[in-house]
């Protein structure tokens, strides 16, 4: 019985939790500070979820927990939100908050829902992965764009 409520616990945890894998060029770390820095074609995945960038600053809580995500200089990425829809794009800047499962996008952004074929273009861009909403600013002269895939009806 020990051994099926052991199983159990840890079949559930690994469900519940994903690896997160980082790669880049160069990695520096100050462990007071809870900052980690990665430079040089950073490549980051979790699950279903995939962001590139030049350089990428991880900060953590004193569990050594991600707690945000800063990436920037041509960041690009792949994100499902947790209703399983599909979003990509591009921006100069991206923030992460993984305790509420939030990105901030800035500057230049393209984001694409893939699976709605819907596509929101403005300066800056808050995705909501848990509720699967967006918010978008334009820049000062621009204004936000948002562009629709429609099916016409055949009459």
């Amino acid at each position: 019985m020990k051994l099926l409520t052991i199983m159990t616990i840890f079949l559930a945890s690994s469900l519940i939790s994903q690896e997160l894998k980082i790669k880049a060029n160069q990695f520096d770390a100050d462990e007071k500070t809870g900052i980690s820095i990665f430079q040089g074609k950073v490549n980051i995945i979790k699950g279903n979820d995939e962001l590139n960038a030049s350089k990428v600053t991880v900060h953590t809580d004193a569990k050594h927990q991600p707690t945000k995500y800063i990436a920037e200089g041509e960041v690009s990425f792949n994100i499902e939100t947790k209703k399983g829809s599909l979003y990509q794009g591009v921006a100069g800047k991206v923030i992460y908050m993984p305790t509420i499962k939030e990105y901030h996008f800035f500057t230049d952004v393209h984001l694409k829902q893939i699976d709605e074929k819907k596509e929101i273009i403005g300066d800056e861009v808050v995705l909501k992965t848990i509720e699967g909403k967006a918010y978008a600013r334009g820049a000062k002269k621009e204004p936000v764009i948002m562009i629709f895939k429609m099916v016409e009806e055949k009459e």
